[in-house]
């Protein structure tokens, strides 16, 4: 499927251009009016937006102001005729992602679309099949059933992210912007304008009022990712707002009042976050009213084939082409220990289509040091099958002997015998 480009002009000529040049690689919506453009932004949900500035009725700076309270996260490229200093301090004051002067080339918008496509926030499906992940989904949808915080935690990679939007899209708020903030990529002074807000004059560079994050969550839902990376006062600052449910924007002495849900997330044991003084003990208690732990990919491993399928799904989706799996390199997937969670495993399967020239992806598309783990581990496997077998051949099947002998315990040798046998097709 390819992705949506809402294209707003008032010339014709400009959007017919555009059209023709953008819509082999994207599905091109175009408008000449700017008040059916704020429909279709809400209605189409666009991935990003190319907007004129000058307009008879509503200006691109308005739709892109508007089209910020409708998403947040939504890249806006601002074109224009009539550039001017001025205007491109305020495109990107208001949020503007790009700033391109007319007349510009086929090339030059397609490479400005391209850098912000990583950006384009698509919903990821909640991929579970395994036990452990259809409790995470199970609890993830009774917490979007209620407004008390939730908190996420596991290791980089398991997709909290992914589980923080499944609540919201589940939630009663679902019509209403949802806020990703990653506490741990922003430095502290930027962190707390971002989130809270502020007023003209407050410090040097506040030329006018910026809503902060909190306030443009209103209504919705803000997840608060790597939570424990927040600097302490800002933590602070945060719990009065729960308790309150009011925000101050720096350089105002008037409290604004909020309605958001908050959901919260840290890859740290948020105990050990506590005890390292990352984390105050009070905000956590106060953010985990409903805490979930989403285990690591390698202890739900029964998840792999699922997710491969769907990112080869939606790669060969991007790159017109119908990718299938090797059964060898599903084995071997299966087999990796995978450190970096659902996020290494997707990066390997999109590295895999990139290198493979024709449709089936096969071992040598694969990392070799994923390979070449997955071969050591099975030979280990393979060789400690045959240490069992052979001491129990040597104590006539006895196992509570033959565990002594090998250290283990009984339950352990019948444990592997029954998944032998289950190998074996007995």
């Amino acid at each position: 499927m390819k992705r949506k480009i809402l294209v707003i002009d008032d010339e014709k000529s400009i959007l017919e251009w555009i059209k023709i040049a953008l819509e082999d690689k994207y599905e091109v919506l175009t408008t000449t009016n700017p008040e059916l453009a704020l429909n279709k932004i809400k209605e189409e949900k666009p991935g990003l937006i190319i907007t004129d500035i000058k307009m008879p009725g509503i200006s691109g700076f308005e739709i892109l102001e508007e089209a910020k309270k409708i998403n947040f996260n939504i890249p806006v490229i601002m074109i224009t005729a009539y550039a001017s200093l001025e205007s491109v301090i305020e495109a990107f004051r208001k949020g503007a992602s790009d700033y391109l002067i007319k007349p510009f080339s086929e090339e030059e918008l397609i490479y400005r679309i391209e850098k912000y496509l990583p950006f384009i926030k698509e919903d990821k499906e909640f991929i579970a099949v395994d036990e452990k992940t259809l409790e995470v989904k199970k609890l993830a949808l009774k917490a979007s059933y209620s407004d008390v915080p939730v908190f996420l935690y596991g290791e980089s990679g398991v997709g909290k992210e992914v589980v923080a939007r499944f609540i919201h899209k589940n939630s009663n708020r679902k019509d209403k912007n949802f806020v990703a903030v990653n506490c741990a990529a922003l430095p502290s002074e930027l962190l707390e304008s971002e989130l809270f807000g502020y007023k003209k004059g407050a410090f040097t560079g506040a030329f006018k009022d910026k809503k902060g994050l909190l306030e443009i969550a209103d209504g919705g839902t803000i997840f608060l990712d790597e939570i424990s990376e927040m600097p302490l006062n800002l933590q602070s600052k945060l719990l009065r707002v729960i308790e309150t449910k009011e925000i101050i924007p720096i350089g105002s002495l008037e409290s604004k009042k909020i309605d958001i849900k908050i959901i919260s997330a840290t890859n740290k044991e948020p105990k050990e976050a506590i005890k390292e003084g990352k984390l105050r003990e009070d905000l956590y208690y106060r953010l985990s009213t409903f805490p979930i732990y989403i285990p690591p990919l390698r202890e739900r491993k029964n998840d792999i084939p699922a997710l491969t399928q769907y990112f080869l799904k939606n790669l060969s989706r991007k790159m017109k082409k119908e990718f299938v799996l090797d059964d060898e390199v599903l084995k071997i997937l299966m087999e990796y220990e995978w450190r970096g969670n659902v996020r290494e495993l997707e990066n390997v399967i999109e590295r895999a289509c990139i290198i493979c020239d024709g449709f089936i992806i096969k071992k040598e598309h694969l990392p070799f040091e994923i390979v070449e783990k997955s071969e050591t581990q099975r030979s280990l496997k393979e060789l400690e099958e045959k240490m069992i077998l052979k001491t129990l051949e040597e104590f006539n099947g006895n196992v509570k002997k033959a565990a002594q002998k090998l250290g283990l315990h009984p339950s352990t040798i019948y444990r592997k015998l029954k998944k032998l046998n289950k190998k074996n097709g007995e």
